[in-house]
């Protein structure tokens, strides 16, 4: 999966960049405490400033006053040992009394590199002696054995970076133990998500740092699986009372219609009565091809209508739906006219025959029923190397921008109103529309540019 590499990879980059930020960090951190911890160069620069300063005059020893001041303010004291009698011919006024006032060379050298009874002690050569600071007990600790062997200060940067990379190795697996148990749930947490997306069955194994998360993902499947189950129920309740109602009808209506027939063919009947009878006969042919329309609707929609594909010549098939309505004894006022432009003589496309054929009438139908007063019916056919394309378009009362909008993005099921008698556009377009999905091609409803309505029907080329 290409998720939990990517999450792997995003917390090795916070690792590394937690590291450098701790390094960079660490670096100003030791420079500013360093930095604060010698503001005068230290104890030894001390020593030799404070030995410059003392000078000797007739009197003796003095040190001017800055110096002293200095010294009284930090509560350093100082003694200056001759340099040929080793006693200490000065001292400031704060020498504590447990100080010696005479040093053999032993004490001399221990002073240097130690302590003078546990006072941290600085030298500086001062005029005809040796000047010592003696610093309070807690201020500084001082190396008793500063020597150091050269091939470890020669070798010391390599040294520092192999002790830093094995800090940051260490500090890498101590990180991959800690996070390697969350990413290990990440794993299943993520294909679960993916399955649910699938709508398949999740069960995730309800334990480690992710476990709640695991125990709302196997939630939401059983939730969503009983859903689907409900739904599926009712989509099966639906299309069955759909077939069972279109079943039940048909019989009843094959008889009205076989009535009202004969009752349009009886001469001993008067014209009117005939004519009633023969409006009966054209509602009921009405209500059959509705019952029809809603059944394979229903089964276009649920997958169970076998989809028989073909090479199809949609020429010779829009030719033949021409024909039909023609020997229909289609009126007058309702002319079809075919146009072409060209390339259709090889207008071939995988479909199922009768299934474009009903979308077709279904197409034409539409126009006669949405124009009573006439109109002309022009059908036209496109071939690129992309798509073919029918169109059926007509001059008639058309529809306006709105009302297009509304079928091309809204389901077209007719709608009950007793409000209004207005004609609409309704199931016959919808199973047009399933029609074509059915062969993964699209319906495009248009203004005509006759005036009218317009439908495309789009046949995509692989």
């Amino acid at each position: 999966m290409k998720s939990v590499p990517k999450l792997i990879g995003r917390f090795i980059g916070i690792l590394l960049i937690s590291v450098l930020l701790l390094i960079i960090l660490n670096f100003f951190v030791i420079f500013f405490i360093t930095v604060d911890q010698s503001p005068n160069g230290g104890p030894y620069t001390t020593a030799e400033e404070t030995a410059d300063s003392l000078r000797q005059t007739d009197s003796g020893f003095e040190m001017d006053s800055e110096s002293l001041a200095f010294l009284e303010e930090n509560n350093i004291w100082a003694i200056l040992i001759d340099e040929r009698t080793k006693n200490v011919v000065w001292q400031t006024e704060n020498l504590p009394k447990s100080i010696p006032q005479t040093y053999s060379l032993s004490d001399i050298s221990t002073l240097t590199r130690r302590y003078i009874d546990g006072y941290p002690t600085y030298t500086g050569d001062a005029e005809d002696g040796l000047l010592v600071l003696g610093y309070p007990k807690d201020s500084y600790w001082k190396h008793v054995s500063p020597s150091w062997d050269y091939q470890f200060i020669a070798n010391f940067p390599q040294i520092a970076l192999i002790i830093l990379f094995s800090n940051f190795l260490l500090i890498f697996i101590i990180y991959l133990g800690a996070t390697g148990k969350l990413v290990k749930s990440v794993n299943p947490i993520v294909q679960g998500i993916r399955n649910l997306a699938a709508k398949k069955e999740v069960n995730l194994k309800e334990k480690g740092p992710l476990s709640e998360l695991a125990m709302n993902i196997n939630q939401t499947s059983q939730t969503l699986r009983l859903q689907e189950r409900d739904l599926r129920k009712r989509e099966n309740a639906r299309a069955n009372w759909i077939a069972g109602v279109s079943h039940d009808i048909r019989t009843p209506l094959s008889m009205v219609m076989g009535y009202a027939g004969q009752l349009e063919d009886n001469s001993n009947l008067s014209l009117l009565e005939r004519k009633k009878a023969s409006i009966i006969l054209r509602q009921s042919e009405k209500m059959r091809d509705l019952i029809n329309d809603l059944n394979l609707a229903s089964k276009l929609e649920y997958n169970m209508q076998p989809i028989n594909m073909k090479k199809l010549n949609i020429l010779a098939l829009v030719r033949q739906v021409i024909v039909d309505f023609l020997n229909n004894d289609l009126e007058d006022n309702h002319p079809i006219l075919l146009e072409t432009d060209g390339n259709t003589g090889s207008f071939y496309v995988q479909a199922d025959e009768d299934l474009i054929k009903r979308a077709l009438t279904n197409l034409i139908q539409n126009a006669i029923n949405h124009n009573e007063n006439g109109c002309t019916i022009y059908i036209s056919l496109g071939n690129t190397l992309e798509k073919s394309t029918i169109t059926i378009a007509d001059d008639g009362v058309g529809a306006s921008d709105k009302q297009i909008d509304k079928l091309n993005n809204t389901p077209h099921y007719i709608i009950s109103d007793d409000l209004t008698t207005e004609q609409r556009h309704g199931l016959g377009l919808l199973l047009v529309k399933q029609i074509m999905e059915s062969h993964n091609g699209k319906m495009r409803i248009d203004q005509s540019h006759y005036g009218g309505f317009s439908v495309t029907l789009e046949f995509l080329k692989y």
